[in-house]
Parts: structure tokens; sequence; C-alpha cells
């Protein structure tokens, strides 16, 4: 059965309702697995069957909706072998962000700044949720620092992916002080505008990431 979503409180079109149901899966709400029954989807979003179709059909070709055979649509379930694939295509898009602020003629130390300040609130984080939410807002900051929509969109998706291999594994996966500590090193890069220092952090951040998602993942599913 389809998990309870809101109902949608402004215009009922396409990509308001895209957003609303990657939101939903990147949440959680929409766990893997899950298959999405259109009537009862349409009943909770408030919204007629045309529109809900064309906005699952976004997530569909986003990746984020796999449709099977004579039984419908189903929220994708990753594999360690999608999570690495997923890291490969952010490493990508985060080094052609960060090339982008360093040598596009922006104003590195202005963003640096922005990204400290998410750095700062890290610090502060009372929770290994909002560890993760700031986490995630760090790199979502650096893209649209780049100036490249085109960047911002392909990263869009990957970013829910992320969302949802993080909070399937709850607070196991936040460690606050090394997380902090490798967010500020590369936000510090940025400012100073070395590049290649920041591509050296950058590489080595998403490996270590990488490594420690799939490590806490196998650790859970063995204990």
């Amino acid at each position: 059965m389809t998990n309870h979503i809101a109902p949608l409180v402004q215009a009922s079109t396409p990509s308001i309702i895209a957003d609303k149901l990657r939101a939903a899966i990147g949440d959680g709400e929409l766990e893997p697995g899950t298959q999405l029954g259109e009537a009862e989807l349409a009943r909770q979003l408030g919204v007629s069957r045309g529109p809900l179709r064309e906005g699952m059909q976004r997530l569909t070709q986003e990746g984020l909706l796999v449709g099977i055979r004579n039984r419908g649509l189903f929220v994708i379930d990753m594999t360690p072998d999608d999570v690495r694939d997923m890291y490969l295509a952010r490493e990508a898009i985060e080094r052609a962000a960060a090339r982008a602020i360093l040598d596009g003629g922006g104003d590195h130390v202005a963003a640096g700044d922005a990204l400290c300040d998410i750095v700062d609130q890290m610090g502060q984080a009372a929770t290994p949720a909002e560890v993760s939410e700031l986490d995630i807002a760090f790199h979502q900051q650096l893209v649209e620092l780049s100036g490249s929509p085109r960047l911002s969109r392909m990263h869009q998706t990957f970013i829910t992916e992320t969302r949802m291999c993080i909070h399937a594994l709850d607070d196991s996966y936040a460690k606050s002080d090394f997380r902090e500590h490798e967010h500020r090193m590369l936000a510090t890069a940025i400012r100073s505008g070395d590049r290649e220092r920041t591509d050296e952090l950058l590489v080595a951040h998403m490996d270590e990431a990488l490594a420690r998602l799939i490590d806490t993942a196998q650790a859970d599913a063995a204990g």
C-alpha cells in the first residue's frame, strides 16, 4: 500500500507533482520498492490522473521510478553498484561545478564563505539528521554556485538518491566531527582559489563518503 503523502496546496502541475514525489522518495516517505498506486496517489495529492502520470513519468526518466511489466511503477531499490554509480556521477558534476566557480570569473571568496556558513551550522547541529541535511545542503550549494542550471538539474536526481541511502541508514551513518572537518577543508580551499587543492579534496571526500556509506550499509545488514 502507498504511504501517506500530504495533499498539494498549490497548482497541480506535473512539475510540482514530480517535486512532491521526489521529496517523498528522498525523505523515505516512499520507501525503496514501494509500488505507486495511481488512484491512491491522485486521491492523496488531490490531483487528477493526467498531471500525476506526467509527474511520475518525469521521475521514471530520472531513474527514481522503475516500471515493471503488468505490475506498475515502483520506487527504485539502490544496490551497492547503484550507489557507486551515483557517486561516480555526483563526483563528475561537483568537480565541474568547482572548476566553474574557480575558473569562471566568479567570486570564489564569496562562494567559500557561503559554504563555510553551512559548515558552521553543521558544527551546531543537534541531531545526526540535521548533520545529514546540512551535508546535502553543502553539496547543493556548491553546484548552484557554479551558475550552471544544467549541472543543477542533473545533480538534483543524484541528491535524491543520496537522501534515500542516508535515510535508510538512520543514525548510523552520521559522524559529525569527521564530516564537518572534510567540508570545512573543501570550503576553505575554494575560498582560497586553489583549484588543484579543491579538486584533490573533493575527490577524496567523495571517495570517503562512498566507502563510509557502503561500509555502514554492510555493517547494518550483517548486524
